[in-house]
């Protein structure tokens, strides 16, 4: 996918958020001192007084937010990942999810695709962490058409979100003239019989990638795009599961307690499916260029081929 037009997913954040700016006074930017790589920097100077740096206090800046969703304004707070989910979890946890405020939470830098910045950055636990706060919506978009359509549907739903953005550019795969997001309902991008692989992020693409090389091989792979950990569409997951009688979750998280940890609790309860989970194994992650980090994890393209051939 060389020639493919590639786009980090917190550019899309920030451009998505001015569009949704322009249009509605209500919406408030808040950032932890990160204004630059959370990509809210162009917020901050097309709308300066609606954009609020809380220093690096991501802890303050929740409450802050919470407050703000009390007055009836739509709060979009912004931080990388380790800190949004990890530093402030007990803040989101207690002030906006426990009383169910209307706080969007834009993380970015999440996964190993962070890069250089190594394990104490490379947020793989986030997923895990948001899922289980009760009401949580939890999105990770694949590419930049995607975001933008996440962040604005975020915008739309009363309630709190946890969107993740990646710091890698990545190919665009969706076409901006047709496609339709939807929170909670997955797209099915590629039919198959002999296996389904259920991706989410940056993976998406990279299983793809994949099904095209299975394909060489004689093996129709359904590929299937997860952009709404939670809540999990269900009934896609289930028909899909029910007509390969195999599943591969794909994503850049740890394999336990994201999409593979939610695609199993389903199966396990309405169809049993023999499911393997491809991402970080109970592990950290180590400080690398993205792409050889993700090559050495088996989330690209070819890790997943090999993974998937030898499941089968």
């Amino acid at each position: 996918m060389s020639d493919v037009k590639k786009i980090a997913t917190r550019e899309s954040y920030g451009n998505a958020l001015v569009e949704l700016g322009r249009e509605h006074d209500d919406l408030i930017v808040l950032d932890a001192d990160l204004a630059g790589a959370t990509k809210t920097g162009v917020f901050k100077k097309e709308f300066p007084d609606r954009h609020i740096d809380c220093g690096i206090a991501e802890a303050n800046m929740t409450g802050i937010a919470a407050g703000l969703a009390t007055c009836g304004k739509v709060p979009f707070m912004s931080s990388f990942a380790m800190f949004a989910a990890g530093r402030a979890f007990e803040q989101v946890r207690n002030s906006v999810g426990y009383p169910h405020l209307n706080v969007k939470i834009g993380a970015t830098h999440a996964g190993i695709s962070v890069g250089e910045d190594g394990a104490t950055h490379q947020c793989n636990e986030d997923l895990a962490l948001m899922r289980a706060i009760p009401g949580m919506v939890v999105i990770n978009p694949c590419d930049d058409v995607e975001a933008r359509a996440a962040v604005k549907a975020a915008y739309e739903y009363v309630g709190p979100v946890y969107l993740r953005f990646g710091r890698l550019a990545i190919p665009v795969i969706n076409d901006p003239k047709t496609y339709q997001f939807e929170i909670g309902k997955g797209i099915v991008l590629k039919e198959g019989r002999d296996v389904t692989i259920i991706a989410t992020g940056l993976c998406v693409s990279e299983a793809l990638e994949a099904a095209v090389r299975l394909e060489a091989d004689g093996i129709q792979a359904e590929v299937v795009n997860i952009h709404t950990i939670k809540p999990l569409d269900e009934e896609l997951v289930l028909a899909s599961a029910q007509k390969t009688g195999k599943v591969v979750t794909v994503e850049e998280h740890s394999v336990i307690g994201g999409l593979g940890s939610a695609v199993c609790d389903l199966l396990s309860e309405k169809a049993p499916t023999r499911v393997l989970k491809i991402g970080i194994n109970d592990e950290f992650g180590m400080s690398g260029p993205a792409k050889e980090l993700i090559a050495k994890y088996g989330l690209d393209a070819e890790g997943i081929f090999h993974k998937v051939r030898g499941f089968l």
